[in-house]
């Protein structure tokens, strides 16, 4: 799943290089959204920003109407000189904003649609969000993306005392921008026991985690400003080996980076995903 720090950056490089041009190009596989460009035609539109919040990317056009999309499991944006050959099947596409000289192409994006401000300040799912952890990062290009609300996240976590730690990062209403790869390695940078109730962390410990959080999500932005590919560069390992880029995700059975110890991989949460740590490393005895 593409996670905060993978939708802030398609945001950013999509912005840098649509914003202020002009709709040549809008196509859509959804009914709902085709109804709607009939009826109020995209092209010919400019394209005024492309901003993400939490893991929402967001495409204003002039004339008050905005695309909202949602990556879940497997969509992904592209972007192509005007003419140049897709690197995914055409069937894939699901929808297509074009200028005269690039192509911004949404694959498998199964979530799609065309809102004014008015609607997209009141859609349910956007107010549900927690607070973005790259709001207020170091603005791209310039651009800054609101303020972060420390407090509101702790207040949040707070609410969620007998869950998990390991779920509550999980949860987008708690905090937008954490996905599954993030998850295992911020608890283990912070050596939190990932199944440690939140209610068992003292508020010091959880304001660590957020910086944490906060600098491994912003650090991965920079690092990986220029492309759009989830898979390119995450890292959190200071290591600049290609197979050394993460502490724990993906490592089950392997030895701790850290400790020498096996790492350990459990299936959790609604959803069983998979949490990777180090049982020594993150005992719930060196939970701080």
């Amino acid at each position: 799943m593409p996670e905060g720090d993978t939708i802030f950056r398609a945001a950013a490089t999509l912005h840098r290089v649509l914003a202020g041009k002009q709709v040549t190009r809008f196509e859509s596989v959804y009914p709902a959204i085709t109804r709607i460009a009939d009826d109020h035609p995209i092209v010919g539109r400019t394209i005024e920003s492309v901003s993400a919040r939490g893991k929402h990317l967001l495409i204003a056009f002039s004339g008050d109407l905005i695309l909202r999309t949602h990556m879940r499991m497997n969509g992904s944006w592209h972007i192509y000189p005007a003419g140049a050959r897709w690197q995914r099947p055409a069937g894939e596409m699901r929808v297509l904003v074009g200028t005269r000289d690039a192509v911004a192409v949404g694959f498998n994006v199964p979530i799609a649609e065309l809102l004014t401000a008015r609607a997209l300040a009141r859609h349910a799912h956007l107010q549900a969000l927690g607070p973005d952890l790259l709001a207020d990062a170091a603005s791209h290009r310039g651009r800054p993306v609101g303020t972060f609300d420390r407090a509101e996240v702790m207040r949040r976590l707070r609410e969620r005392g007998r869950d998990a730690i390991a779920d509550a990062l999980l949860n987008q209403r708690v905090v937008a921008g954490i996905g599954n790869v993030f998850k295992s390695e911020i608890l283990f940078l912070s050596r939190i026991d990932p199944f440690a109730p939140v209610s068992s962390l003292s508020d010091a410990a959880l304001d660590r985690l957020v910086d944490v959080a906060r600098a491994q999500l912003k650090a991965n932005v920079m690092s990986r400003a220029e492309t759009l590919n989830p898979a390119v560069g995450r890292r959190t390992t200071r290591s600049l080996h290609p197979r050394e880029k993460l502490w724990v995700y993906g490592r089950g059975g392997k030895p701790c980076r850290r400790c020498g110890a096996a790492i350990q991989s459990k299936k959790t949460g609604l959803d069983a995903r998979l949490t990777y740590w180090c049982a020594a490393c993150q005992s719930p005895d060196s939970s701080p």
